[in-house]
């Protein structure tokens, strides 16, 4: 399914280029050959401005000011860890809008070394306030993130992946931003964050848990992990997070502040793996294969 997410946005966002007259599409090389139709039918509304992500920011922020609504592309470690002082400056203090939507997540393209890998993207934007960030687990979220968000005034970052599950979780029940449970147990509650949620799945299979599926990670759906626990005598939770291990837990921790908790937050390691490598064999270095993970929450839920 490798690149799904990332074409369904070409195609997307071409679609609302004719039908949102203030929408804007920033690239910064990548994926720009993609838009050359859309940039010879919009022309002053599609423009790359080759690999200057800094600048890729600081225009979006002027459109913005300007009253145009922009989409800016690029790979995750562009497009979020490079120009951040450019986030933090030219749309968060200028208060203004701006949709990020990054490819590459945290390390699907393992081949290219640690410069074209980005676990720390979410961590990083949780530092600024009024984000909504988005993890798509199925291009069909994804379309559904987006088509939103151009409608929307917001800052919103999008993180594409090229791992995706089965089918679109988070659009059953009416979709929205808030968590699905898509299995429940009275042992303890793990949360599945995105691309993770089938892999999850697959390493509680026969467990005692409830899952939570999370599509929206910011703002943190506090009121249904609340509810779920609700019904546990201990509130044990686990959190699978396709970035940075940990990225959540200060989140999980006001939710309970009010109650004894447990939360054990699993994610991509601190530690740097220094091989290239495939994205497969990156995930089961950093525990996020069906069988680390089993492990893992065994272990910590007291059940192995």
């Amino acid at each position: 399914m490798a690149g799904i997410m990332r074409e369904r946005f070409v195609e997307v966002t071409t679609e609302l280029l004719a039908t949102h007259d203030r929408l804007a599409l920033l690239t910064a090389d990548l994926s720009a050959k993609l838009f050359a139709g859309a940039r010879q039918e919009y022309p002053d509304r599609v423009l790359n401005l080759g690999i200057r992500e800094q600048l890729l920011i600081g225009v979006a922020g002027g459109m913005a000011l300007a009253g145009m609504r922009p989409i800016a592309h690029s790979f995750a470690p562009f497009l979020i860890e490079r120009p951040f002082e450019q986030i933090k400056l030219d749309l968060n203090h200028q208060d203004v809008g701006a949709i990020l939507v990054s490819a590459g997540a945290s390390y699907d393209i393992a081949g290219g070394g640690r410069s074209h890998q980005s676990p720390g993207d979410v961590a990083l934007l949780s530092t600024l306030p009024g984000w909504t960030v988005h993890v798509p687990g199925h291009a069909d979220e994804a379309e559904a993130q987006l088509r939103e968000a151009a409608a929307g005034d917001g800052l919103v970052y999008i993180r594409l992946s090229n791992q995706a599950n089965e089918r679109a979780h988070g659009l059953a029940g009416g979709g929205g931003h808030g968590f699905r449970v898509l299995r429940r147990g009275s042992a303890g509650t793990v949360v599945a964050v995105g691309p993770l949620a089938d892999t999850v799945l697959a390493a509680t299979g026969g467990l005692d848990v409830t899952v939570l599926y999370a599509g929206t990670v910011r703002p943190f759906d506090a009121a249904t992990l609340r509810a779920v626990l609700a019904d546990q005598d201990e509130a044990r939770v686990v959190l699978v997070e396709p970035y940075l291990a940990g990225t959540s837990v200060p989140q999980v921790a006001a939710a309970l502040s009010d109650r004894p908790h447990r939360v054990l937050g699993l994610g991509v390691g601190h530690e740097e793996v220094r091989h290239y490598g495939t994205p497969r064999q990156h995930a089961i270095a950093h525990g996020l294969g069906s069988a680390g993970l089993r492990l893992s929450i065994t272990e910590f839920l007291g059940t192995a």
